[in-house]
């Protein structure tokens, strides 16, 4: 096939490509840093400089659409929310257009999302169909999602992905935490008991490949079947690393470095990949420990 892939370059997308390439798909990416994309990326992936020169994706078989700011990287400014929001609906908006002017669009087309479209909903059990809890990143989420819909056609279906934490060894949520616990300061946050739905890279990476290669659409919660409270994460990562973990990080201190942002860390998701599950896909990855270690190997 012949996959245009956004966010190319990012924790999720270079594993992809990885994978897209090994089984000998086509592989372009659009980026705005071409030497920096070809560096992490290879030569085997076709470059785009963006999209304005493009009328439409007829030589293109599946958009995969990962663009993004990183949403935890810094505090919610007023300008800060409307680039995270700016950097996923702008180029959705473009791809979806793109898609609109082809004569043959892409078949199929999947696009980001997080949990946090559901907002923090404590212990309720969040499957897809769950209604949101209405706060910054359900209103970023559930936007970029509607952009995305606007694709859908008889000719291309759509796929969103509702994404929990992503732990791999190349960054992310782990990449942060990882000099923290491997020298003993880290533990719980807050109370530790908000739930934290996560997936190991590589169950990711497949899950994307399974939506790619069978007949879906929709949202789908892209998250390991068994979430786990942050104090028990913390706990499981310093048993894997051989350190201790009992340093808890007091709700305040969150809120005073990280202001309304403190809530991808105070809040969570009980979230399950329900749809994912009953379409036949099958985790590799279920316990967490086993997740960790295999991560850190």
């Amino acid at each position: 096939m012949r996959i245009l892939v956004t966010g190319g370059t990012g924790l999720i997308g270079r594993q992809l490509c990885r994978r897209l390439l090994a089984l000998h798909h086509q592989v372009t990416v659009v980026t705005r840093s071409p030497d920096k994309a070809h560096a992490r990326l290879g030569p085997d992936v076709t470059l785009w400089q963006g999209l304005a020169e493009r009328q439409s994706l007829d030589d293109i078989d599946a958009v995969i659409n990962l663009a993004g700011e990183p949403i935890a990287d810094r505090r919610w400014t007023a300008a800060r929310k409307e680039a995270l929001c700016q950097s996923r609906w702008q180029i959705t908006e473009r791809l979806v257009a793109l898609c609109k002017t082809s004569r043959q669009p892409p078949a199929v087309f999947i696009s980001g999302s997080a949990t946090g479209y559901y907002g923090d909903l404590g212990e309720v059990v969040v499957a897809e169909d769950e209604p949101p809890h209405n706060e910054f990143t359900h209103k970023l989420c559930a936007r970029w999602e509607q952009i995305a819909s606007g694709a859908q056609s008889d000719q291309t279906r759509v796929c969103l992905l509702r994404t929990g934490a992503v732990l791999s060894r190349e960054g992310g949520m782990l990449g942060k935490l990882l000099p923290l616990f491997r020298t003993g300061v880290g533990g719980p946050i807050g109370n530790g008991r908000q739930y934290l739905p996560w997936i190991h890279i590589d169950d990711m990476v497949n899950g994307i490949l399974w939506l790619l290669d069978n007949d879906l659409r929709g949202p789908f919660n892209m998250v390991s079947p068994y979430p786990v409270r942050n104090e028990q994460f913390a706990h499981t990562l310093g048993q894997v690393l051989n350190r201790p973990a009992i340093l808890r990080v007091p709700a305040t201190a969150v809120r005073l470095i990280m202001g309304e942002a403190a809530v991808l860390v105070l809040g969570g998701q009980r979230a399950l990949p329900k749809r994912l599950e009953a379409s036949g896909f099958g985790f590799r990855w279920y316990d967490l420990e086993e997740a960790l270690r295999d991560i850190m190997q």
